[in-house]
């Protein structure tokens, strides 16, 4: 038998991953040469100093992101999806699209007249990007490098989360208010099929080989749609999850990640819409990513806090870090390229306790662009 140790997943000091990585199989190598050669039993190793070791390393399993830096932005009104394309940071605000250099935070550019917008996705072949336009029920196009829009393409009502489906090459919207999905033909700018879903589609993800999997909100539910045909084909419940916002999935296992607004994120088989497990976030989810790197999951809660979640195996998962991020700080984007999440958010002013409802207004000129890294 040998002593092996747990394998780390992040460093809890400021050495990188790697050289952690490397001073851990080194102990490994020496606790296994000490028991090949009797050591414990020859001076009698106490197993409680070996018990203290193994939990110091257990220790090292958390992962070590926080927020590294923010980019202010100083534009007025509500937000939503964020997105990252190609080196720049595309952020939804108000009636209009900012972009940021990713690195810097500094403005290159706006996208302007994008009232009630949702979210920006991408078509790098075609060298266009995408607006979904919720109080103008549309889809603005825009050129990637001079932003100049191109055209203007009517969707359902209140088109939300958008996004480039990459098997079919088509833009999809998740239109909420008439419960369906825009597929629209970014070579002939129109929309060519509108699939029904019966519920409020709020987040769409793609595996890439013609299935797209949909959150109904209103429904508890996951929408398996064929992208082949435009049609659906299994509507699955993701009990005990309730009213799932934020949606990512891992090709790789086939898992499916929901956020849920009952403080759990939902794992469900991508194959049957089994519920595999859950996993306690925080309060206010509206976005949920996956790095296939490293095998993790983030989960932007509202709250102020986004939950780190490893993939151990297909069905098994567990918390490895909760982030401090901001209250408001909702929903997410990951860059895969350099490891770096980007979350907007914005002070909450004082309640009102004179308030007819729960919703906060925010400090003017608070909003800004939370940047995550290890």
């Amino acid at each position: 038998m040998e002593f092996i140790l747990p394998k780390p997943l992040f460093s809890t000091k400021k050495k990188s991953f790697k050289k952690q990585r490397k001073k851990n199989r080194s102990l490994i190598c020496f606790f296994n040469k000490l028991h090949q050669n009797n050591y414990f039993m020859q001076i009698k190793f106490p197993l409680s100093l070996l018990s203290a070791t193994l939990i110091c390393f257990t220790a090292f399993s958390q992962a070590s992101y926080k927020v590294a830096k923010t980019f202010p932005i100083k534009s007025s009104g509500g937000w939503d999806y964020i997105a990252v394309n190609n080196g720049k940071v595309y952020v939804s605000h108000g009636t209009q699209v900012n972009i940021l250099n990713e690195k810097t935070g500094d403005s290159i550019g706006v996208i302007e007249g994008t009232t009630g917008v949702h979210g920006i996705a991408f078509d790098n072949d075609l060298h266009r990007g995408y607006t979904s336009n919720g109080r103008l029920n549309n889809v603005f196009v825009f050129d990637l490098s001079s932003n100049k829009v191109l055209n203007q393409i009517a969707t359902g009502e209140n088109p939300d989360a958008i996004s480039f489906e990459p098997f079919s090459k088509k833009i999809i919207t998740c239109n909420g208010r008439s419960k369906s999905l825009s597929v629209i033909d970014p070579q002939k700018n129109t929309v060519i099929a509108t699939i029904d879903l019966d519920g409020k589609p709020e987040e769409a993800v793609s595996d890439g080989k013609g299935k797209l999997f949909v959150n109904l909100e209103d429904k508890s539910q996951i929408a398996e749609v064929d992208m082949k045909n435009y049609k659906v084909l299994n509507r699955w419940p993701i009990a005990p999850g309730e009213s799932a916002t934020g949606l990512a999935l891992d090709k790789k296992t086939n898992r499916l990640f929901a956020g849920c607004d009952n403080k759990m994120l939902i794992v469900a088989d991508a194959t049957n819409g089994k519920v595999i497990t859950s996993v306690p976030i925080g309060d206010g989810c509206d976005g949920v990513v996956f790095d296939p790197k490293n095998d993790l999951v983030f989960a932007s809660c509202g709250e102020g806090i986004m939950t780190v979640i490893k993939e151990k195996d297909a069905n098994h998962f567990a918390v490895a870090q909760t982030v401090s991020t901001q209250p408001s700080a909702r929903t997410i984007a990951l860059d895969l390229e350099n490891n770096t999440l980007f979350l907007p958010a914005a002070t909450l002013a004082p309640a009102d306790p004179n308030a007819t409802t729960r919703r906060r207004s925010f400090v003017p000129d608070s909003f800004k662009v939370l940047v995550v890294k290890e």
